[in-house]
């Protein structure tokens, strides 16, 4: 008993000493204190980014009618590419010079680098459909493919909600096999599983219209029949953003008719759209917003009817 209450009397003794135990923390917090301000440099330099991307999103949302969830965001995208065996200007001339600079070149091609996309900054969100319009070179194709993630930046970043498609007019399908096998392919490749693939097989061979050349390889399908059939297996799920370049330019009027109506559908369950076209009429019926591009920059972001007037006049 005597040893017990002496245990106690050490351990009543120990009591207002309790404390010091979460003093440790305070100790140990010197330390803390010391790092706190590297610490806090990382929320620092996100609040900075954070920052930046809302004072972009707020400048567009003042041109945007109604500005929802940001599905694609280009930060001052700058694209440069590599173009082998190409010639400036000042080298062009007759067939004579041509052969002294490729005495003088022993042979090797020579290099240039293209400054296809410069500066170029946008928000796209859920519901939009935005045409990308601009002459030949003016950077529209370049522009997809790296929203694609296809072409790494030079400088400036690429960000986007989900997994970016692009279908343009050569989309990769295997001209050795029938439409029917590329449907399946098809299909698969964008995640569907079997039972998806047989209840929609139907409704896309239906959209595409080439009816019994299904069961034909591709290699025997018109340039109209290949690209309705990429267009309609493409759009056959709804997309976070879908990048449609000069796929519908082979259509006839009603696949463009039909295409219009799947992509403002594709809009309304919250997909993203872009569009490039050379046909304003239909980036004016199907887009609710364009960007012209001109020499790499963007030259206009707004509302179809406003862009494309101003469009019209420059080069009417």
């Amino acid at each position: 008993m005597a040893e017990l209450a002496e245990e106690l009397s050490q351990v009543k003794a120990e009591e207002p000493d309790a404390p010091r135990e979460t003093d440790a923390p305070k100790e140990a917090g010197v330390s803390k204190e010391a790092d706190a301000p590297k610490k806090a440099d990382a929320p620092k330099k996100k609040a900075k980014k954070s920052a930046k991307a809302k004072a972009q999103a707020k400048v567009l949302a003042h041109h945007h009618d109604n500005p929802g969830i940001p599905t694609v965001v280009v930060d001052d995208l700058h694209i440069v590419y590599r173009v082998y065996g190409a010639t400036s200007d000042a080298e062009r001339g007759n067939a004579a010079s041509a052969l002294l600079r490729l005495l003088r070149r022993q042979g090797r091609p020579q290099m240039r680098e293209v400054h296809a996309i410069k500066g170029v900054s946008f928000v796209a969100y859920h519901g939009d459909a935005i045409g990308i319009i601009g002459r030949n070179g003016s950077g529209k194709s370049t522009l997809l493919r790296a929203i694609a993630g296809l072409l790494p930046p030079h400088s400036g970043a690429v960000y986007t909600d989900g997994q970016p498609s692009l279908l343009g007019v050569n989309a990769a399908l295997m001209r050795e096999l029938t439409g029917e096998r590329n449907i399946i392919l098809g299909c698969y490749a964008m995640g569907m599983k079997p039972r998806q693939v047989k209840e929609i097989y139907d409704d896309i061979v239906d959209f595409s219209g080439i009816g019994e050349f299904v069961k034909f390889p591709m290699s025997t399908y018109s340039s109209g029949m290949g690209a309705r059939l990429r267009f309609a297996i493409a759009s056959a799920k709804t997309h976070d953003v879908l990048l449609i370049d000069e796929a519908l330019a082979t259509g006839d009027r009603e696949f463009r008719r039909k295409s219009q109506e799947r992509i403002k559908k594709m809009r309304e369950e919250a997909g993203t759209v872009f569009l490039v076209a050379h046909n304003l009429d239909v980036i004016e019926e199907t887009c609710n917003r364009v960007i012209w591009l001109h020499k790499g920059k963007i030259k206009m972001d707004g509302d179809p009817q406003t862009v494309l007037e101003a469009y019209r006049q420059r080069f009417s």
